[in-house]
């Protein structure tokens, strides 16, 4: 049975919606951290509703942008093909070896974000981000969103991955990127074991950890096995007073987060090997 192009569609609006809605309404309902930060009806601060606008204007600007370039750039990686791709490759077997092939591309891609100072530059966009929750999972500057575009198109061309396989695999990181980031508390007894398959808030919330040890670990996206496999994981475990964002560095506004890659980079987390520096107020 082949996966059309109509399914998978209909499969990413769906999931996606569905996750969104579960966990944005879990994580209101009952926090893992109960932050002023964490808009709530009745309950909310100033603080909490600016930086609510800044995550949906960041995914808003995305949105807006796909249309005119990562989609344009994914239809077209997906429709050259230099005819090598094997026949036992069709049909849903052919499927589960992409996810896995683009799940491990965008692990060594998240990585990269966090070793490589350029790319740095953009992906700190999300990470200064001092709480986390489904909107943190959409909280992304639109150059990095077109770098990996544009890189990904590369992986695409490269296994000759059908614009369904990735629209399935999109579906699957939105889905995994909203569970990860969110707030909602999640019982022990269910988490730890789906922490040894799958990205889950207890290994993504020390991802976003203030400490720089803490952020250059567990770039999974989906699945957590790619992290042990590469000596990734962090040891350290979550906690509830866990200060999110980046080290030695505050949050910033909507206009000064665009420009953020362009300019100075004054307190910016170094790459893994250096030492920080000091922020500037």
């Amino acid at each position: 049975m082949e996966v059309t192009l109509e399914t998978a569609l209909a499969f990413k609006s769906a999931l996606v919606l569905a996750v969104f809605v579960v966990f944005a309404v879990a994580e209101r309902w009952r926090p893992a951290v109960d932050s002023p930060l964490l808009v709530r009806l009745g309950r909310s601060t100033k603080e909490a509703w600016r930086r609510l606008t800044k995550n949906v204007g960041l995914f808003s600007l995305n949105a807006l942008l796909s249309p005119l370039i990562v989609i344009p750039v994914t239809y077209w990686a997906s429709g050259f093909s230099f005819g090598l791709r094997p026949a036992f490759l069709d049909g849903w077997w052919g499927l589960v070896v992409d996810i896995l092939i683009l799940d491990l591309w965008i692990y060594w891609w998240h990585r990269a974000n966090h070793e490589f100072p350029i790319l740095w530059r953009f992906h700190q966009v999300h990470h200064l981000d001092e709480l986390l929750d489904t909107t943190s999972a959409v909280r992304f500057h639109f150059g990095e969103v077109v770098l990996s575009a544009l890189v990904r198109a590369v992986v695409i061309v490269a296994f000759d991955i059908s614009l369904t396989a990735v629209i399935v695999f999109e579906a699957l990181v939105l889905a995994s990127a909203i569970f990860h980031h969110s707030d909602a508390e999640i019982p022990g007894w269910l988490e730890r074991p789906l922490a040894k398959v799958i990205i889950t808030p207890s290994i993504h919330w020390v991802h976003h950890h203030a400490i720089r040890a803490d952020t250059d670990s567990n770039y999974g996206t989906i699945f957590s096995f790619w992290d042990r496999l590469f000596r990734s994981k962090s040891s350290t475990e979550r906690f509830a007073e866990m200060k999110i964002g980046v080290e030695r560095m505050r949050d910033r506004g909507f206009v000064r987060l665009l420009w953020a890659p362009f300019g100075r980079q004054p307190g910016a987390a170094p790459p893994a090997n250096d030492a920080p520096k000091p922020a500037r107020r």
